[in-house]
């Protein structure tokens, strides 16, 4: 009698803090069970228009599990060990502003910070998408929500064939938002079956340093674009020029 072999789900525990990325499949067999990670992370408050937040951006870093991500992670990691920041994590946006945390650190200090983050996310083996809405042209967080959600469910329909090869997509966020929250869990459940939100910490995945990374770059590309960046933005890229040939430019292929 011949014996079918499988592969079965074991405990996701994802890439760590310490930059490990720990094996996510147990063998029973000849099949091998197709697993995508999506990290999600948002810039802007959600709610309706204000001057210091006028844009709503949600940003999905997809990952195939197959895909062996171990020496990013932990290059990376070492990087930030370096830089004595090995359990921290970056808010990019504060960083380039200079605020909270970031306040007594020098210009160098922070760019130093910023670009191994960056070069982490430009280099590894990740795809990501992102949202946009401009809140002045929302009345309310119904509309905000309206418009999400059709941008959201209009995506997973572009690639919709390429997502169905997958036996599980597992989409990992803080739930730092509630409508964000709720609206990914009712997008992805409307779409796939094979779908599980899992509430997470920023701290323990590292490639929600590559999602926040990949958010503000879609920002600052946004408001650059729109002769928008801040007295802060130019210090810290020295001019809109600059800022497309060290840091946009080379991100293109990143986008899904």
């Amino acid at each position: 009698m011949t014996q079918v072999v499988r592969w079965d789900w074991s405990k996701d525990l994802g890439p760590t803090t310490a930059g490990r990325y720990p094996a996510i499949f147990c063998q029973k067999g000849n099949t091998r069970v197709k697993i995508l990670s999506v990290f999600v992370d948002e810039s802007g408050i959600y709610g309706t228009y204000n001057n210091h937040a006028p844009y709503y951006i949600v940003t999905l870093v997809l990952h195939d599990q197959s895909v062996d991500l171990a020496n990013s992670i932990n290059k990376f990691s070492n990087k930030m060990s370096q830089l004595g920041l090995s359990e921290v994590v970056i808010h990019t946006g504060r960083l380039i502003r200079r605020e909270e945390e970031y306040r007594d650190m020098l210009l160098f200090e922070r760019k130093r910070i910023f670009n191994v983050i960056y070069n982490f996310a430009r280099t590894v083996n990740v795809k990501y998408h992102s949202f946009m809405v401009e809140k002045k042209h929302v009345a309310d967080d119904v509309e905000l929500s309206d418009k999400l959600t059709k941008q959201l469910s209009s995506f997973l329909r572009q690639y919709m064939e390429m997502l169905i090869e997958y036996d599980r997509i597992v989409v990992y966020y803080d739930y730092g938002q509630n409508e964000l929250t709720k609206l990914l869990i009712s997008s992805f459940n409307i779409a796939f079956s094979n779908v599980e939100i899992k509430k997470t910490k920023h701290a323990d995945y590292r490639l929600f340093n590559a999602a926040d990374m990949f958010c503000s770059l879609e920002l600052l590309a946004l408001k650059s674009e729109r002769k928008q960046l801040t007295k802060s933005e130019m210090i810290f890229f020295s001019s809109a020029k600059d800022l497309y040939k060290s840091y946009l430019r080379a991100i293109k292929s990143k986008k899904l």
